[in-house]
């Protein structure tokens, strides 16, 4: 079983960065891919990025691609998630996941465990 948590949300302006961090225990990190998904108020969960266990594949989602930029630490037992130029359409709560194999998944199926999320909220 893996623990995750989340952490780097919070309040910026349209055009700002954030970083988001997903610290990981319970499972050997460096043998699955990690996952960051988004879920906005009133919508379902979508996929923004992921990043292969080994780091050397990512997948990002056409909204996001660009301006996003997933990335992982194994020694840490820490992925990252970078966004430039923030768009107000960007707020959501922002998940970290866990997958069952190594690859860069891009479906929440694909996953077996999951943060309790960070707010990233973009204002106009």
């Amino acid at each position: 079983q893996v623990q995750l948590v989340e952490s780097g949300g919070g309040l910026v302006q349209a055009g700002g960065s954030l970083r988001l961090s997903c610290a990981a225990s319970g499972r050997t990190f460096s043998s699955y891919g990690m996952g960051w998904f988004r879920q906005a108020p009133g919508k379902e969960r979508e996929f923004v990025a992921a990043i292969s266990s080994s780091g050397s594949t990512t997948n990002y989602a056409d909204s996001v691609k660009g301006r996003f930029t997933i990335s992982r630490d194994n020694a840490k037992n820490t992925v990252y998630l970078q966004m430039n130029s923030l768009k107000p359409e960007d707020t959501a709560v922002y998940y970290c996941a866990a997958g069952l194999f190594g690859a860069a998944l891009t479906r929440s199926s694909g996953y077996l465990g999951w943060g309790q999320g960070t707010q990233v909220t973009v204002s106009s």
